[in-house]
């Protein structure tokens, strides 16, 4: 989880929502991703997304199996539905998601009963940790549009 946040540390200092993931197997990390939405443009690169693909490209694979993936925020249904279509074992996450999150705070994907996969979760690792790292993100990003507002309309006066 620490090379993850450390992931996410890189994310927020590009501009992008601080989260980061490692892809686990065999006890070596085979896949790193950070969220590149913003500078990519594109609205699926999250952490994830890019960790999936490292980590199929490294074992040559679709399906992950028996591998663990680290991540610094719950899931959201979209990176949620992949790791079930991966197959892979086991998510551990650090903060929960309660507006998007899909391994158990609003929806839970990665274990429904009606899906051909079911993913063990281990949840809330470091989860002060992680979520301070994305708050204080949003509370900057807050203070910096606060500013901009205020300087805006002190030229405009």
């Amino acid at each position: 989880m620490r090379e993850a946040m450390s992931l996410a540390a890189e994310a927020e200092a590009d501009g992008e929502v601080p989260v980061g993931a490692v892809l686990v197997y065999q006890g070596e990390i085979i896949g790193r991703g950070r969220n590149r939405v913003i500078g990519g443009l594109d609205p699926s690169l999250h952490a994830e997304m890019e960790a999936i693909r490292q980590g199929a490209a490294a074992i040559g694979n679709y399906r992950l199996l028996d591998t663990t993936l680290y991540v610094t925020l719950e899931p959201c249904p979209m990176c949620a539905g992949l790791l079930v279509h991966s197959r892979i074992q086991r998510l551990v996450f650090g903060a929960y998601d309660l507006k998007t999150g899909a391994a158990g705070s609003l929806l839970n994907l990665v274990d429904h009963p009606h899906l051909n996969h079911q993913i063990e979760v281990i949840a809330g690792v470091l989860h002060d940790e992680c979520a301070g790292q994305i708050s204080n993100f949003f509370q900057q990003q807050r203070a910096r549009k606060k500013a901009l507002k205020a300087k805006l309309k002190g030229d405009l006066e």
